[in-house]
């Protein structure tokens, strides 16, 4: 059926095959079709398929010629992409497209076919170095200020609510009504709160008021006057002035417990002692800075390899992937699409706005797997038998086809193989400490701003 055959590689990892169909093969399969149509069509003046097919030609040969082009044409290119070279062949979420179709057009008899169609490849690059390097990473350690915090943290988390008479102070949990009032006192629809808790200090109500029930008592009402500077978080109010009505209606704060034997006692039956917990506390934040450093040094690992390993990423890839973490973060939230669209709409927001960050979340994943996937393959590394047979048992239950089992088993050592990636890339490389970091400003990433 095919004639000729050329590829010509794009930018971004997509190439351009073009395909000469023979007339022969052509006009073969119009005739095919014009056959199949004599036998099955309605012409008036003939019974059904009895319609001579050179009368067929004649009312609906231009048509039939075209929709048997275009079927030719899609075999031609099935057929080609099974005989191009493996690195030319079409990603399996990148349809070709068809160019220029409308040049194509009207097809005439006796004449070879050439089309050219556009699709996106597995990028190819040269794999630099990925052993020997030394890259900076922060110092830190366990601090005496992250073990309190810890402590501290426990102590708040089995403290006990309590009433409290007196004065408001911050950090009690305060009850309140409250509503916004016109210039004529009267109450602003829709700004009344009833029975509405939040503790003082934290700056969870909406009209930011913490500081002005500082020594209200039970019972009290208060008006408050409430001026709002042009920079205001408050959304709607920046540069206005309002009036509040303001009822306490309970008060109560947090009993936090003593740090004594008896408390560590009571976190932990093992703990006999206050130093007993601390040294506890100290081991449980030093395991999580080990997996944080680990985290670290992969991720600045990754910003090196991905910079001296240029990569011609595909859109499509791009785009698949961000895609797959569209359809994760929609299972997570237990929600449809229209239903998370819907609530973006209601803020202003779409859902390319959401697609955006996955896309460049998901560029820079790409870009490290095939990295990673290259290190593999050079690396060669050796996996175990018996836990390949153990996997193979547990994920192929019920296969008995022998090229099905290959298939998992292939699939499985792949996995192996590539899983030793990542430690191994953290061995063959060097990492030195560089600034000086807090233990807390490491672990919520703040030192990076």
């Amino acid at each position: 059926m095919i004639a000729d055959t050329s590829i010509k590689e794009l930018e971004n990892s997509s190439v351009a095959l073009t395909v000469t169909v023979g007339s022969e093969a052509i006009e073969k399969d119009y005739q095919d079709a014009l056959n199949k149509y004599a036998s099955t069509i309605q012409v008036k003046g003939f019974r059904k398929g009895k319609a001579p097919v050179s009368v067929l030609e004649g009312k609906f040969g231009k048509a039939i010629r075209e929709e048997s082009s275009f079927n030719t044409i899609e075999e031609a290119l099935k057929e080609a992409i099974e005989k191009i070279d493996e690195k030319y062949k079409p990603l399996s979420f990148s349809v070709p497209v068809l160019q220029d179709e409308e040049d194509l057009l009207p097809f005439e008899a006796n004449k070879d076919i050439t089309f050219t169609v556009h699709y996106d490849v597995m990028p190819t690059f040269d794999l630099s170095q990925y052993t020997g390097l030394e890259l900076s990473i922060p110092k830190v350690a366990v601090d005496d200020a992250a073990v309190d915090a810890e402590i501290q943290q426990l102590l708040e988390q089995n403290a006990m609510v309590i009433d409290k008479d007196g004065e408001a102070a911050m950090g009690d949990i305060a009850t309140v009504d409250y509503v916004e009032l016109d210039e004529e006192g009267g109450e602003v629809a829709g700004t009344e709160r009833k029975e509405f808790t939040f503790t003082l200090g934290s700056g969870t109500n909406f009209y930011q008021f913490d500081e002005d029930m500082v020594a209200m008592k039970v019972g009290q009402e208060k008006l408050i006057t409430k001026s709002y500077g042009e920079d205001s978080t408050v959304e709607g109010y920046a540069g206005k002035t309002i009036t509040l009505r303001v009822k306490l209606l309970s008060l109560r704060f947090r009993d936090v417990p003593q740090l004594d034997d008896e408390f560590a006692q009571d976190v932990k039956d093992e703990y006999k002692t206050v130093a007993d917990l601390m040294t506890a506390t100290r081991e449980k934040l030093q395991k999580a800075l080990d997996e944080q450093l680990e985290a670290v040094k992969f991720d600045a690992l990754s910003e090196k390899l991905i910079a001296d390993n240029p990569i011609a990423l595909p859109q499509s890839m791009i785009d698949f992937e961000a895609e797959q973490s569209w359809k994760r973060y929609l299972r997570q939230l237990g929600l449809t699409e229209d239903q998370v669209l819907q609530f973006m709409n209601f803020q202003g927001k779409d859902r390319d706005e959401m697609l955006d960050p996955m896309k460049k979340q998901a560029d820079k994943s790409l870009r490290i797997q095939l990295i990673m996937d290259k290190v593999k393959d050079a690396e060669k590394f050796e996996i175990d038998e018996a836990e390949v047979l153990k996997v193979l048992d547990e994920q192929a239950q019920g296969v008995s086809d022998e090229e099905q089992l290959a298939l998992y088993r292939t699939m499985i050592e792949d996995d192996m193989r590539f899983a030793k990636v990542g430690p191994f890339l953290l061995e063959n490389n060097t990492f030195k400490e560089g600034d000086e970091v807090s233990y807390a400003a490491f672990m919520d990433g703040s030192y990076n701003a």
